[in-house]
């Protein structure tokens, strides 16, 4: 996600600093972008993919504060781990700096929780694939400034995304409707009635989604669905109980794409 999320900067003309922690990543987040942006060259003639390119760093460590004024977050769902973060943004960042979370599930306001000045902070939860997504979901915690939202519906409309408002709670809009059908989509699989590949096909063909529910689970990781419909199903409900086939794949280690065997083979 924060490759995509890069490239859609990129795309556009903005400087980007992915900042990774593990080093060993820093190759393979620069090849993906490359690789994004190659891509979208195929659609955009105008877009010179070395030219974006050199206007990405991939770091350890943080840019100066000066050189900075949006930051987004794009680590696992651990609402721990993002609070501790966020907390270490605030010290390195002024207020001008406005702090966003990908978050596809875990409050906002629990996130902006860790800071002095939650006034500064929303979500920002981009799809994938990034790069040829259209929406950007803006998510309010409680205590998100007003002129907070206008920026960052600005930011969307500059990356050339549409942005939604939605309020903090549990899976916003997006993950609360997407994760409904994929859930199902994983039951009907689970007993039998039709094969992954056809459940995917009835969906792109007969409602007109991009990728079907089972494929776009893949991509977006098993065990990132399965975090999700556990967080959703101890505040909303059994309905996002997780089905024991997700599961047991995420415990056999078929998470998707990223593991190469989800769904479907990679």
């Amino acid at each position: 996600m924060g490759a995509g999320i890069a490239v859609s900067f990129l795309a556009v003309g903005d400087t980007v600093m992915v900042v990774e922690m593990n080093e060993g990543a820093h190759a393979t987040v620069a090849d993906d972008a490359k690789d994004s942006l190659t891509r979208l060259a195929r659609r955009n003639t105008s877009l010179d993919v070395d030219e974006a390119m050199n206007r990405l760093s991939v770091s350890s460590e943080h840019p100066a504060p000066d050189d900075v004024v949006l930051v987004i977050e794009a680590i696992p769902e651990d609402l721990g781990l993002k609070q501790r973060v966020f907390a270490q943004l605030e010290t390195h960042y002024g207020p001008s700096t406005m702090l966003a979370s990908n978050t596809s599930s875990l409050p906002i306001s629990g996130v902006a929780s860790a800071l002095d000045h939650p006034d500064r902070c929303l979500g920002l939860h981009f799809f994938n694939p990034v790069p040829i997504s259209s929406l950007v979901e803006i998510v309010v915690g409680e205590a998100t400034a007003d002129e907070r939202v206008a920026e960052a519906q600005s930011w969307v409309e500059h990356v050339g995304k549409t942005p939604i408002v939605v309020k903090d709670s549990p899976g916003f809009a997006s993950s609360r409707l997407g994760l409904v059908l994929g859930l199902e989509a994983i039951r009907m699989l689970e007993s039998g009635v039709a094969s992954a590949e056809d459940i995917d096909t009835a969906m792109e063909l007969g409602y007109r989604h991009p990728m079907g529910p089972l494929k776009l689970t893949d991509l977006v990781g098993l065990d990132v669905r399965l975090s999700i419909a556990e967080h959703l199903a101890s505040e909303l409900g059994d309905r996002f109980e997780p089905p024991a086939l997700l599961r047991q794949m995420v415990e056999d280690g078929k998470l998707g794409k990223k593991s190469g065997q989800g769904f479907y083979s990679w």
